[in-house]
């Protein structure tokens, strides 16, 4: 989710090594782990948390299902503000626990870099694994994403409950619309003359007709948000800026759908329907102008209106899919890098008996578990009506909001689970909670989604060039981006433009994609 520069020191030697004693806050993180040295069944698994919430994360499910294993588990909670340096020491030689849990903790380059570190865990399916083995039989998506570039499986893959297929979205202020007495647009022409309207009137009734921002930038790739009726479908996590048209990758910024949405949204900057600042305010500035007293932000893509408007979120409304010149709509969407994930969990050469501790893990694979896993175990997070096999998601009991609160009481977004394809029809919420929301947009949302770039695997080679290649790329693109969309010229420039990447090396870059692409689809096989 986020990156962090490896800085190796020697105040980080030291750091990780009272890390692999005491845990990262100096205080003893052990759990379900009898007092006295440890044995065959006593395994340490470090882990990687956003913030010091506490320990309740893996003291129900994830305790008792080691309990009824028959083995212990002694946890070594580690903060991401601290994992950079430690991650660094680990990977040049400290001590290491048996296991890593959640995909925050290794990227692919740091798993295949260090293939001495983590074991091949393939051979141990069959035995210990039974969970697993029907899911990776079952779900082709989940042997591709379990399945390393060179074939073998280093980390355990996740199918998280209740997410939406529809990734970030388009919010526009609906009671600007009904104070000008407007319609929601539903396509991108009549989009344009909505933004218009807010520009020239006094949308939010201030008294001020040129306070109005129509369109501004919010917590999403603002551009490829505003060019999406022309087909520029940004990936959940924007990997690379590929995705996939009629059949084959793409890379987003060479597409005759981003040339047309760029030469388009480049219009609409000159007429004044874009925030001047689009490109040059940092996040404060952003913040301040989504979140002012009064609206003056019209129109901006994120998650849900609560957390891009803040307390303005009541005037905020999803805005539907625009229907673009070909007569298509398209969201953002791609569950897979959204909704699947890799290297969930890795075992490490340190570890003395992988078998027992992945018949651990594979009691995480079921739906009980997974749901548990997310929100909280039965009885704090989640009740189960066993009769009905429904799922109530509870109220926070201590005054957090309803994510803090999973927090604190799971692994929530990390670490392996898996849920069927209509699983979320089975949940229900008993209190206020974003999930559910999101939920809820995502049944209008959720048929427009086309087929985007997949969670593919690279090869270590494959990785150095790309992060070679793709520093250059990107720079260029985002420059051209800015230009394009401010000061127009890109229909003039455009032959220019791929000529330019092509010596940048583009040809290369696109081929690895490609390669990774068909591998991942053998995988699938």
């Amino acid at each position: 989710m986020r990156n962090n520069k490896i800085l190796m020191s020697v105040s980080a030697a030291i750091a990780a090594g009272m890390f692999l004693v005491s845990g990262c806050t100096g205080k003893n993180k052990n759990s379900a782990v009898a007092s006295g040295g440890p044995d065959e069944n006593s395994f340490s698994v470090a882990t990687v948390r956003w913030a010091d919430w506490g320990e309740a994360y893996h003291e129900g499910f994830p305790d008792k299902a080691a309990s009824e294993t028959g083995i212990t588990i002694n946890w070594k909670t580690i903060l991401y503000s601290d994992w950079g340096d430690k991650k660094a020491v680990l990977l040049a030689g400290g001590d290491l626990p048996d296991a890593f849990m959640g995909s925050i903790c290794f990227s692919e380059a740091d798993i295949l870099a260090n293939r001495g570190t983590f074991i091949p865990l393939e051979k141990y399916i069959d035995q210990y694994m039974p969970n697993f083995r029907k899911i990776i039989e079952s779900d082709s998506t989940m042997k591709a994403l379990a399945t390393s570039s060179d074939g073998h499986i280093y980390g355990l893959p996740s199918k998280k409950p209740c997410r939406p297929v529809t990734a970030n979205q388009m919010f526009i202020n609906k009671t600007w619309l009904d104070n000008l007495g407007l319609s929601m647009p539903e396509t991108y022409e009549e989009f344009e003359n909505v933004l218009k309207a807010f520009k020239e009137k006094d949308a939010n009734k201030n008294g001020d007709p040129g306070d109005e921002i129509p369109f501004g930038r919010g917590y999403a790739d603002s551009v490829m948000f505003f060019c999406l009726p022309f087909g520029t479908t940004l990936g959940a996590d924007g990997t690379y800026l590929m995705t996939i048209k009629n059949g084959e990758p793409v890379y987003l910024p060479v597409s005759d759908a981003y040339r047309k949405g760029i030469a388009w949204m480049n219009k609409c900057y000159s007429e004044g329907l874009i925030d001047k600042e689009l490109f040059t305010e940092d996040d404060s500035m952003r913040d301040a102008k989504l979140m002012n007293q009064t609206p003056v932000i019209g129109c901006a893509p994120g998650w849900t209106a609560d957390s891009t408007f803040g307390k303005n979120a009541s005037q905020y409304a999803a805005l539907p899919p625009l229907a673009g010149p070909d007569g298509k709509k398209y969201i953002s969407s791609d569950p897979e890098h959204w909704n699947y994930s890799r290297y969930e969990f890795v075992v490490t050469s340190a570890c003395k008996n992988p078998g027992k501790l992945l018949a651990w893990i594979d009691k995480f694979y079921t739906e009980d578990a997974s749901i548990q896993n997310f929100y909280g175990s039965f009885g704090t997070g989640v009740e189960k009506d066993e009769k009905k096999g429904t799922y109530t998601v509870l109220a926070p009991k201590d005054g957090k909001s309803a994510d803090t609160y999973a927090w604190v009481n799971s692994l929530r977004d990390f670490g392996p689970k898996y849920v069927g394809d209509n699983f979320n029809d089975k949940v229900f919420y008993a209190a206020e909670n974003g999930d559910a929301s999101k939920l809820l947009l995502d049944k209008s949302m959720k048929q427009f989604a086309a087929k985007a770039y997949p969670n593919v695997s690279y090869t270590p080679d494959q990785l150095n060039t790309i992060a070679t290649l793709y520093a250059d790329i990107s720079a260029y693109v985002s420059t051209n981006q800015a230009k394009w969309v401010t000061d127009g010229g890109i229909d003039k420039e455009w032959d220019s433009y791929l000529a330019t990447l092509k010596q940048m090396g583009y040809d290369n870059f696109i081929k690895i994609q490609n390669d990774a692409y068909n591998a991942y689809t053998a995988n699938k096989k």
